[in-house]
C-alpha cells in the first residue's frame, strides 16, 4: 500500500534542469535547504541541456578582446532588441534584457570558470543578421565537453558541496499541483511515479524550473504564431524536453500567476527524425550546411532570397512556412556534406563532448564522413545518388508522390554552379556572397567549402537532406520581475512564488522577444537560477 511522504525545506525547486541545478548549487551554499524534485530518472539529471551544443552568449570576454573582436554592452543591446522587436507593453522583457545583457559575462562566464569550466578558442557566429543587424560580432561561445559536461559538472559541484546535506533530490516526483498559502507558504502536490505514492513538498519559496512547453505538441498547435507563420505544419517534430509540457505553466496561472507571449517559440527549419528516438515525433536538429540549395517541396529553390544557415533563422522558418506543406530540401554532395553538416546534439559529437582534442582538430580539418555516414544509414530524412533524376526519384519515394519536380531541380542546380564557375568578381548570387562573408571569419572559413559545385563529379555522390520544422524552446512564459518573482496580471508580486530559466521565457515572460540570438538560452537559465538564489538570500536577510 502507497503512502504519503512530506518533504519539506527552506525552497522548493521543481525541476532538475540546468536551471534547477544552478539554482539549488547557489542556495545551499548561503546555507539554505533544498528539496529538488524532477520528473525524470536520474540518469537524465541535467534535462535538455545534457543533449546540448553548449553554446552560450556573452559579451566582451577576453575569448573575443585575443580574436581581435571589438564588443560592448551599447552594441550587444542593441543587436539583441533588433532581433527581439520588443512592443510598447513588453516593460518587464526589456528589463530582463537589459540586465542580461549588462551582466552575463560576469554572472555567467566569469562564474562558469570560477566553477572550472572553459570554453572553445574560437568564439562562433550564429544569427548575424538578414535585413538589419542581428549578432554584429561572434558571441556564440561554446562549454568545453559541451552541454554535456556544462550539466555533469554543475551535478558534479552540487553533489559534493560542502553544504550537499542541505539538498533533497527526489527523481521520478510528478508535480501535479501547485497552491499557495497566504499563511504557511507555497507547497505542492503530486505523484512519486517510480511507486504510486503521492508526496507533498511545502517551503517558504517555491521556484518552478520545469523548463518551456514545447514537449506537448497538441500545445505547440493549439498556440502557434499564426500571424507570423501561419497555420502548423502537417509535420512537426519535437527537440525539447518530453517533460516540458507546461502543465506547470498551467498551475501557476490557476493560482493567479500571468502567462505571457506563448505563442512565441524559438523553433529550427531544419529538423530530421531521430534515427534512436525515445519519445513521439523525436527529432534531431541538423545545423544546415551554407553551401547546400535550399528547395520546397518541389524542388524549386528558394527566392528570390536564398536560405542560407547563420544569418536569420527566423527568416527562413518564414518562407518555408509560406509553402504549402511547409517542409523543405537541402541538396548538397559528399564533399559539402562531409565537410560542413553537423548535428546539434552533444551524443553526437563525441570528440567535443569528450575532449579528444586530435579527433576534433582532425574533423574541422578533414570533416567529419563518419556523422554523414551515420545519417546516411540511420536517419530516414537523408538520401543518396548519382544523378539529379535519381535523387528526385528518392525524395518522391519518401512522401509516396511525384511533388519533387527533377528537371526544376537540376536547372535550379546548374544555374548555381554556372554562378561558381564564373568566379568571385562576377558572384551575382547572395548566397554565394554570404559564402564570402562567412570565410572571411576563421571560425566559419575551416567549416565551410570554398565556394563548392554541387554537380561536381569529384564531390559526389548527391545528398539531400528532407528537413522539417522541430520546436525547441519556448520564448514566452511565466512573467516575472527582476527578482524572479512571479507576477499576478496587476504586476504584483505572489508571496513565494519564482520562476527561472525557459519556465519564465529565460526571464521576464519573454526576454527574447520575437527572435534570439543563439547562446542565450543556457545562459538565460544560469542567469536567472543565479539571480533567484540572491533575491531568496536578499529577502531572508531583509526579514
Amino acid at each position: 500500500m502507497s503512502t504519503q511522504a512530506n518533504y519539506q525545506a527552506d525552497v522548493v525547486i521543481i525541476g532538475g534542469g540546468i536551471a534547477g541545478i544552478v539554482a539549488a548549487l547557489e542556495l545551499i551554499d548561503q546555507g539554505q535547504s533544498v528539496v529538488l524534485l524532477d520528473r525524470d530518472q536520474a540518469g537524465k539529471f541535467g534535462g535538455l541541456a545534457k543533449e546540448s551544443f553548449g553554446g552560450i552568449w556573452f559579451v566582451n570576454t577576453r575569448l573575443q578582446r585575443r580574436a581581435g573582436i571589438q564588443d560592448s554592452i551599447d552594441l550587444a543591446l542593441r543587436d539583441w532588441k533588433n532581433t527581439a522587436q520588443f512592443s510598447a507593453d513588453d516593460h518587464w522583457p526589456r528589463k530582463w534584457a537589459e540586465a542580461y545583457v549588462s551582466e552575463c559575462t560576469d554572472m555567467v562566464h566569469d562564474w562558469l570558470r570560477q566553477k572550472g569550466l572553459g570554453f572553445f578558442p574560437v568564439v562562433h557566429w550564429a544569427e548575424r543578421g538578414l535585413f538589419q543587424p542581428g549578432n554584429s560580432v561572434p558571441r556564440f561561445h561554446m562549454v568545453l565537453g559541451l552541454g554535456h559536461g556544462l550539466a555533469l559538472r554543475m551535478i558534479e559541484l552540487l553533489r559534493s558541496h560542502k553544504n550537499a546535506h542541505l539538498c533533497q533530490i527526489h527523481f521520478r516526483h510528478n508535480v501535479e499541483e501547485l497552491r499557495l498559502n497566504q499563511s504557511s507558504g507555497p507547497e505542492c502536490h503530486g505523484t512519486n511515479e517510480e511507486n504510486g505514492a503521492s508526496f507533498t513538498a511545502k517551503a517558504e519559496q517555491l521556484i518552478v524550473a520545469t523548463g518551456g512547453m514545447n514537449g506537448d505538441l497538441d500545445r505547440v498547435r493549439r498556440q502557434w504564431d499564426r500571424a507570423d507563420f501561419g497555420e502548423p505544419p502537417a509535420t512537426i517534430l519535437s527537440g525539447s524536453h518530453r517533460y516540458a509540457d507546461g502543465r506547470m505553466h498551467d498551475q501557476v496561472q490557476q493560482q493567479g500567476g500571468r502567462l505571457t507571449h506563448l505563442e512565441k517559440s524559438w523553433n529550427y527549419p531544419s529538423g530530421v527524425h531521430h534515427p534512436e528516438p525515445d519519445k513521439p515525433d523525436h527529432g534531431l536538429t541538423i545545423v544546415p550546411p551554407k553551401s547546400a540549395l535550399w528547395v520546397d517541396y518541389t524542388g524549386k529553390r528558394f527566392g528570390p532570397m536564398p536560405l542560407v544557415t547563420a544569418y536569420d533563422t527566423r527568416f527562413i522558418l518564414e518562407q518555408i512556412c509560406k509553402s504549402d506543406r511547409k517542409y523543405s530540401y537541402q541538396i548538397m554532395n559528399w564533399k559539402i556534406a562531409r565537410k560542413e553538416i553537423a548535428v546539434q546534439n552533444s551524443d553526437y559529437n563525441l570528440a567535443m563532448r569528450d575532449k579528444k582534442i586530435f579527433q576534433f582538430i582532425k574533423q574541422i580539418v578533414l570533416g567529419n564522413p563518419e556523422q554523414v555516414r551515420f545519417l546516411l544509414h540511420n536517419c530516414l530524412d537523408v538520401v543518396s545518388a548519382n544523378t539529379v533524376p535519381e535523387l528526385a526519384a528518392k525524395l518522391n519515394a519518401l512522401n509516396g508522390d511525384d511533388a519533387v519536380d527533377a528537371a526544376q531541380l537540376e536547372a535550379d542546380i546548374r544555374a548555381y554552379d554556372a554562378g561558381i564557375e564564373r568566379g568571385p568578381k562576377y558572384f551575382n548570387d547572395e548566397q554565394l556572397r554570404r559564402i564570402a562573408h562567412a570565410r572571411r571569419y576563421r571560425g566559419d572559413r575551416v567549416r565551410t567549402c570554398k565556394f563548392q559545385k554541387i554537380l561536381d563529379p569529384k564531390a559526389g555522390p548527391l545528398i539531400a537532406i528532407r528537413e522539417f520544422v522541430i520546436v525547441r524552446k519556448s520564448l514566452g512564459g511565466i512573467q516575472t520581475d527582476l527578482d524572479c518573482r512571479v507576477l499576478d496580471n496587476s504586476g504584483k508580486a505572489l508571496p513565494g512564488l519564482y520562476a527561472i530559466g525557459e519556465a519564465a521565457g529565460f526571464g521576464g515572460g519573454g526576454v527574447h522577444g520575437k527572435g534570439a540570438l543563439e547562446g542565450t538560452f543556457l545562459g538565460g537559465c544560469i542567469f536567472s537560477a543565479r539571480r533567484v538564489a540572491q533575491a531568496i538570500a536578499r529577502g531572508q536577510a531583509d526579514s
